[in-house]
């Protein structure tokens, strides 16, 4: 007897850095068990709608969202936005920016890399980056797997892309405060993903900081996330309780670009994903947008 809906708030498609289309993203998440997936691209809704005609068919119920790069006192956070209007100015300039300054930091990345020796070009990477809305470190960590330098993903961030490694270049990413009030004034609303990351941090996001962003107007954090030690997950669960503040729990898929993260190796329980929703819909009504409805199966 299954115990209930499985349910994942957190995957990516190739429109971003993952490696499937959105179609076979949930194709895979309807061959895998789940009942209820968020497409969370990077910086982006392109993905939603060949991604809604996939659901109906395969029978699964879809959540529209993305991933937005945000930066707060000083940290990379990321936030993911539920069920925003994708229309909304404010909301579509601020995604622009952030996807103009991925795709300005590659030129910069190669750069450094032939400063090391690695005679990597901007055609090697569009090679490996398909359709995807914006190009960045994933992509030429792909033109450095299949030009031999590296063996995945993880080894040429480990050694090469991410900070303090000798070919990351910085990039824009939004403000945090204020991008969760734009989620929530084109309708929508946020969780922090992967809130203390692999080194299980908390930086600005401890039990006060959280506090001020849920009096901004944020909704949730990401607890059960395959980059939060056991111990970090009781502490975010506790602090999402004192706040009020909704626990999901997802995989971060990348189809084959991120090992470790299959699909369902987390879950949001059935209880928490309905209060989302909930809050969703209030977010909604108060906007008066028309925000994009969960497409049920």
């Amino acid at each position: 007897m299954r115990p209930g809906p499985i349910i994942d708030l957190h995957t990516h498609s190739r429109v971003s850095d993952g490696t499937q289309s959105p179609t076979e993203l949930v194709q895979a998440a309807a061959a895998a068990g789940l009942d209820v997936l968020a497409l969370t691209d990077h910086d982006t809704s392109g993905g939603w709608d060949e991604a809604v005609s996939a659901a109906a068919s395969a029978g699964i119920e879809l959540v529209r969202g993305m991933e937005i790069s945000c930066r707060h006192r000083g940290r990379d956070v990321h936030l993911l936005a539920y069920l925003p209007d994708p229309a909304y100015e404010p909301l579509v300039n601020a995604l622009q920016k952030i996807l103009d300054g991925r795709n300005s930091r590659v030129p910069g990345i190669l750069a450094r890399l032939h400063e090391l020796g690695i005679a990597l070009t901007p055609d090697d990477v569009r090679r490996v980056s398909g359709d995807a809305a914006a190009v960045g470190r994933p992509h030429v960590a792909d033109a450095l797997v299949a030009a031999g330098v590296v063996r995945d993903r993880e080894q040429a961030f480990d050694e090469l892309l991410r900070p303090g490694r000798p070919a990351y270049v910085d990039r824009y990413a939004a403000p945090l405060e204020p991008m969760i009030r734009t989620v929530m004034e084109a309708g929508g609303v946020s969780v922090v993903a992967h809130a203390w990351g692999r080194a299980n941090d908390p930086g600005p996001l401890d039990a006060a900081g959280f506090a001020e962003l849920a009096a901004v107007g944020l909704s949730g954090i990401e607890v059960d996330h395959e980059d939060h030690e056991p111990g970090a997950r009781e502490q975010l669960r506790a602090i999402a309780r004192d706040l009020d503040l909704v626990v999901t729990g997802s995989s971060d898929h990348h189809g084959t670009g991120k090992t470790g993260h299959a699909l369902g190796c987390n879950t949001t329980s059935p209880e928490e994903y309905a209060r989302l929703l909930e809050r969703a819909a209030t977010a909604a009504a108060v906007s008066g947008r028309a925000t994009p409805e969960v497409v049920t199966r």
